[in-house]
């Protein structure tokens, strides 16, 4: 039981170090359309249910005029 609940809070803090590389990463690749959607993607694999509408907010006020229908489609595959 102990093995599991500390799973859970390295599974958290991981999570939430995903938020912070998103931030990082995704400005340094927005210049090429495949590599700001593999990272996008990756990003939302790894972030949780609560960390998710954080990313989407941020995504969308930082890329939107730039990768709009990239952004679109991959929340909409989360939320699928």
């Amino acid at each position: 039981m102990a093995k599991f609940i500390r799973y859970q809070k390295i599974n958290k803090k991981n999570r939430k170090r995903m938020m912070e590389y998103a931030r990082v990463i995704l400005p340094k690749v927005s210049f090429s359309r495949e590599l700001f959607r593999k990272e996008l993607m990756k990003c939302i694999d790894w972030v949780g249910e609560s960390e998710l509408s954080e990313l989407k907010e941020w995504c969308f006020e930082n890329f939107k005029e730039m990768h709009s229908e990239i952004l679109t489609k991959a929340f909409a595959k989360r939320a699928a």
